[in-house]
């Protein structure tokens, strides 16, 4: 199974005042990390997507399990794959580590809509291609 790296940081301003990533920061974390899988891995802007082709994969199920905290200064590496592929449906799981230790684990499921109709469309197989290269073994 492939999968897809990255790394975030941790700045000053995303923590509270318990000296903890407050936990909406964690969906901003990953639709960052969406979006730099999209133009790292997939090789198209999420910017370009939306706008120039009209096309949007909106969250429609979230599952978040918050094992540790992050704080700031932490630099966790993400890890994303792919657990569905449906003719309009996306899965990604995405794992936040720091060494060893699992700090965040999300289940984000999106829908791949015509943003004229909001009405789900196939994912394009160019982009499917690269999702399914990402799918978790059964």
């Amino acid at each position: 199974m492939s999968q897809f790296n990255t790394v975030l940081q941790v700045r000053f301003g995303h923590v509270d005042p318990a000296g903890i990533v407050y936990f909406p920061r964690i969906y901003d974390y990953l639709h960052d990390v969406f979006e730099e899988l999209w133009e790292v891995y997939v090789g198209q802007r999420y910017y370009h997507l939306l706008l120039d082709q009209r096309i949007g994969f909106p969250l429609v199920h979230s599952e978040v399990d918050f094992r540790s905290p992050l704080r700031f200064g932490d630099r966790p590496i993400v890890s994303v794959t792919c657990f569905k592929l449906g003719h309009s449906s996306l899965g990604l799981r995405y794992v936040f580590r720091l060494a060893d230790r699992e700090l965040v684990h999300a289940r984000l499921v999106t829908s791949c809509v015509d943003l004229e109709t909001m009405r789900p469309i196939a994912i394009p197989e160019a982009y499917r291609s690269r999702f399914a290269e990402l799918l978790e073994s059964p």
